[in-house]
């Protein structure tokens, strides 16, 4: 039984990254499947926002259930966030001070604090 809920937890992180993919490379039909219109500006800014509190919740559950070593790997690992949203903000035109003063600046504070965290 840990076997198979170990085998679907990953398949469901890999299917994840695959829908992740989808919005990167095709967004307006992936915004469509997902259910709302391409040019639904409150609904994607929604859709940011319980993906941010999402990525809050889980560090906390990961610090809580397996101490603040895991909860540093996974600020580390929730960097990407920070970075790909600095690379979203230049490639769509966005000032770079915009993406190096928040995002960036955000992804380095969570490698630094998670690397502490992480190794002690």
């Amino acid at each position: 039984m840990h076997l198979a809920a170990l085998i679907t937890a990953l398949l469901a992180c890999l299917g994840i990254v695959v829908v992740g993919t989808r919005f990167l490379l095709v967004p307006h039909r992936a915004t469509t499947d997902f259910g709302v219109g391409a040019d639904d500006v409150r609904a994607l800014a929604a859709t940011k926002g319980v993906r941010d509190i999402t990525s809050g919740v889980v560090v906390l559950v990961v610090w809580a259930a397996a101490g603040p070593a895991a909860a540093g790997w996974a600020l580390a690992a929730a960097a990407l966030t920070a970075v790909g949203d600095a690379v979203v903000v230049r490639a769509r035109g966005g000032a770079l001070a915009t993406a190096l003063g928040v995002h960036g600046l955000t992804a380095a504070v969570l490698v630094a604090a998670g690397l502490v965290l992480a190794l002690g």
